[in-house]
């Protein structure tokens, strides 16, 4: 089952409450990330998929306009 983040909400559908903490912490360009799913940009909501244990994209992987922020990853959709 995977557990989904609603929007930029912490509420997660079909879960157990004791999983809503894996969708709080936010990631840096090149962060290693403990969760594997589908994470998405805070500022753009551009989506990527990264396994557990990996690296999140680089720096370079998109650019954003100064209005957008820094690039900031957050997890939506933890593959539980």
């Amino acid at each position: 089952m995977a557990l989904v983040r609603s929007g930029n909400k912490n509420k997660v559908f079909e879960a157990d409450p004791k999983y809503n903490n894996v969708f709080d912490a936010v990631y840096k360009p090149g962060d290693k990330c403990e969760y594997e799913g589908i994470y998405k940009c805070v500022g753009c909501d551009k989506e990527v998929t990264i396994a557990g244990g990996k690296t999140i994209p680089p720096q370079n992987h998109h650019q954003h306009s100064s209005a957008q922020g820094s690039i900031r990853w957050q997890l939506f959709v933890y593959a539980q």
